[in-house]
C-alpha cells in the first residue's frame, strides 16, 4: 500500500511536471509580430526623416505602410492562435494591452489630421490669420496650424505595451527597450520635429526589432529541441 502511494505521488508530480512544461512550450510568441512592426514603423519614421532633412517626397504616404502591416498581423495572429496548445494566465492581459495601444495609435493619427484642419477652420471663421514673423526682415508668412512635436508622444506611446510585456513576461530585452524609449522621449522634447522621426526609428528598432530577433531566436531553438 506505501509503495502504491508512493508511485501515485511519483506519477502526479511528474503528469504536473509535464503539464507545467507543455504550458511553456505553448506560448507561442515567435517573433514575427515584433519583427514585422519594428520593421515598418522604423522604416517609416526613418524615411519620413529622410523626406524632411533632404527635402523629396514619396509617391505614396509612407505611413500607409504601418497600417497595411495590419493585414500580415492578422492573418499572423490566426496562425499563432491555431498552433497555440495552452493560454498562459497573463497572455490575456498582454493582449488586451497591445490591444489598447493600436486604438490610442489610430486615435493619435485623428488627432493628428483632424486637429488642425479644425483650427484653421475656426482661425478662419473669427477672421484671424497665424503669420510667422521673420527677425531678419523677410517678408512674413502665413502658416497653417499644425501640432507640434506630435512624434515625441508616438515615442512615449511605444514604451507602454513594450514596457509592460516585459513585465509580465519577465523578458528583459522590451524592458530595457522600454526604458530607451523613454529616454529618447525625454531627448525628443529637445529637438526638432524632424529628429523626433529619427528617435522613433530607433525607438521602434529597440522596442520590437531586436527583442523580436530574441524571440525569433528562442523560438526556432525550441522548436528544434521538440522535434
Amino acid at each position: 500500500m506505501a509503495n502504491e502511494t508512493k508511485f501515485s505521488e511519483q506519477e502526479s508530480l511528474q503528469l504536473i511536471a509535464e503539464m507545467i512544461k507543455k504550458a511553456k512550450g505553448s506560448y507561442h510568441d515567435t517573433g514575427i509580430g515584433s519583427l514585422l512592426w519594428g520593421s515598418v514603423v522604423s522604416i517609416a519614421s526613418l524615411m519620413n526623416f529622410l523626406q524632411r532633412t533632404y527635402d523629396f517626397k514619396l509617391w505614396f504616404d509612407i505611413w500607409w505602410l504601418v497600417l497595411a502591416a495590419i493585414i500580415p498581423q492578422v492573418y499572423i495572429s490566426i496562425k499563432e492562435k491555431k498552433i497555440q496548445k495552452a493560454k498562459q494566465y497573463d497572455d490575456d492581459l498582454v493582449n488586451s494591452v497591445w490591444l489598447v495601444f493600436g486604438i490610442s495609435l489610430f486615435a493619435m493619427g485623428f488627432y493628428q489630421n483632424i486637429v488642425p484642419f479644425q483650427t484653421e477652420k475656426v482661425i478662419a471663421e473669427e477672421g484671424w490669420t497665424l503669420m510667422k514673423h521673420f527677425s531678419d526682415g523677410r517678408p512674413d508668412e502665413v502658416i497653417r496650424p499644425f501640432t507640434p512635436s506630435l512624434y515625441s508622444i508616438y515615442i512615449l506611446f511605444y514604451a507602454f505595451p513594450t514596457m509592460v510585456t516585459g513585465l509580465v513576461k519577465k523578458f528583459n530585452p522590451m524592458k530595457y527597450g522600454a526604458i530607451i524609449t523613454y529616454g529618447l522621449f525625454l531627448l525628443s522634447l529637445f529637438t526638432e520635429s524632424r529628429f523626433d522621426m529619427l528617435l522613433g526609428s530607433i525607438a521602434a528598432l529597440v522596442c520590437w526589432f531586436i527583442p523580436g530577433i530574441i524571440l525569433r531566436r528562442k523560438y526556432l531553438a525550441q522548436t528544434r529541441s521538440n522535434v
